[in-house]
C-alpha cells in the first residue's frame, strides 16, 4: 500500500509541476501581448491581465504543494540547526502539523469560497465562473495535505523518486 501511495504522490507531483510550468509559460506569453496592444496598437486588450492573475493563482497553489514535497520551500534553518537531532525531528513534525492545519483551512474555507462564488462570472470572461477561478486554493490545500501524509507516514520521497530535492528537510 505504501508503494502505491508513493506512486500516486509522484504522479500528482508531476501533474502539479506540469500545470505550474505551463501556467508560467502562458503568463510569459500573454503579458507581453497586453503590453504590445496597449502601447503599440494604442488599444489595450482587456483579457491578458485578468488571465495572468488567474494563472498566477493556479501557479501559486499548485506550485507551493509541489515545492513542499520536493523540500525546496523557503525555510529558516538556523534555529532548527542548533537543536540536537531529536529536537530537529520533533520540530519537523510540528512544522508539518502546522502546515497540515493551514492546508485543512485552505480546503475547508477555499471550498466554501468556491461554492459561494460559483454563480458569479468574471467580466472579461463571462463564460468562466468565479468559483472555478478560486478552485486552486482548496485543491492546492488538499494536495499539500496528501504530501504531508506521505512525509509523516513514509518519510521524504526517496532519492530515486521523481522529486529532486536538497534532502527533504521541512524545518
Amino acid at each position: 500500500m505504501a508503494d502505491g501511495y508513493r506512486r500516486v504522490m509522484d504522479a500528482i507531483y508531476l501533474a502539479c509541476m506540469g500545470i505550474a510550468g505551463v501556467a508560467m509559460i502562458v503568463i510569459t506569453l500573454i503579458v507581453p501581448w497586453g503590453v504590445f496592444t496597449r502601447y503599440v496598437l494604442n488599444r489595450g486588450s482587456a483579457w491578458p491581465e485578468p488571465m495572468a492573475i488567474l494563472l498566477v493563482v493556479m501557479f501559486t497553489f499548485l506550485g507551493a504543494a509541489a515545492v513542499y514535497r520536493a523540500g525546496a520551500h523557503i525555510a529558516v534553518r538556523m534555529f532548527a540547526g542548533a537543536l540536537p537531532p531529536l529536537g530537529q525531528h520533533i520540530l519537523a513534525i510540528v512544522v508539518d502539523l502546522a502546515l497540515a492545519a493551514l492546508s485543512a483551512f485552505m480546503v475547508i474555507y477555499g471550498f466554501e469560497l468556491v461554492m459561494t462564488t460559483w454563480n458569479q462570472v468574471i467580466a472579461e470572461f463571462p463564460f468562466l465562473s468565479v468559483g472555478i477561478t478560486y478552485l486552486p486554493c482548496p485543491v492546492g490545500g488538499l494536495i499539500t495535505l496528501l504530501f504531508i501524509v506521505e512525509r509523516l507516514w513514509l518519510g521524504p520521497p526517496p532519492s530515486d523518486s521523481v522529486v529532486y530535492r536538497d534532502g527533504g528537510s521541512t524545518d
